[in-house]
């Protein structure tokens, strides 16, 4: 959930070496968020310290090289300063798995797919945005710099399928048992379903498989005990599915 918003930037607009090269930080990023949480979560325990400062020196190494080399990156920076103190602080709290932590991580990862699109062959030979005349285009091309239409378009159907998937993972484990999640993740998979219906058939038929998985699975679970490494399997085979869906779909919606 974490790097494939990132890939699908990547395969929209063509790879290119910035674009490479950003997916490969991104995924340093992850490593050195992650043990750092773990280090704030443990009070700052000293085996939590040295994964920590290694995957940081390992980003600063290869960071600082592309910063130099493509500076409008910065322009993202604010955005992942704050999701970067929300989540120590959802690890100081230790709220990781909170609605609020899932989503700030939800918006860091997504918002990844237009960041690397942004980087892409097709963008840097000025062939995008892809689809003239549609009205988010309008719009974004008077933002500075331009952002591919499709980067944005893949970022919101990751962040709205993500969630999703936040809502069913909790009806299936911390919140098992839940009547308000269980409601709260069908209805969301419905809307989801209706939005696929107005936008493209293949996003419809992918909504039916993550509402059928939504509905069916927790009520399983009533009967008998459904094992975490069939949801996480479940999980596997819908994120697949979805960016698949996404990187096939998203250069023909005229949003």
């Amino acid at each position: 959930m974490a790097l494939l918003p990132a890939i699908a930037g990547v395969a929209l607009v063509g790879a290119s070496a910035a674009n490479l090269w950003l997916l490969a930080l991104w995924a340093l990023c992850y490593c050195t968020q992650f043990t750092a949480a773990r280090w704030v979560k443990s009070r700052f325990q000293r085996r939590y310290l040295m994964p920590m400062a290694v995957y940081g020196v390992l980003l600063a190494v290869f960071g600082l090289p592309f910063v130099v080399m493509h500076p409008r990156v910065l322009i993202w920076a604010p955005l992942y300063v704050v999701a970067l103190a929300l989540s120590m602080l959802a690890a100081w709290r230790r709220q990781e798995r909170s609605l609020w932590g899932n989503i700030t991580a939800i918006v860091a990862a997504c918002a990844m797919a237009v960041v690397t699109a942004s980087f892409g062959a097709d963008v840097e030979a000025g062939v995008m945005p892809m689809s003239e005349g549609a009205p988010l285009e309008q719009y974004l091309t008077n933002v500075q710099p331009p952002l591919p239409r499709v980067g944005v378009i893949a970022a919101l159907l990751f962040a709205v399928t993500q969630f999703g998937s936040v809502l069913f993972v909790k009806t299936m484990i911390r919140e098992r048992g839940s009547r308000a999640y269980l409601i709260a993740s069908i209805v969301w998979h419905a809307g989801l379903v209706i939005g696929g219906f107005l936008l493209h058939p293949a996003l419809l038929c992918t909504a039916l498989v993550l509402l059928a998985r939504a509905v069916a699975l927790p009520l399983i679970a009533r009967k008998r005990s459904v094992k975490p490494v069939i949801v996480g399997i479940t999980e596997l085979f819908t994120s697949v599915l979805i960016v698949v869906t996404i990187i096939i779909v998203v250069p023909h919606l005229t949003i």
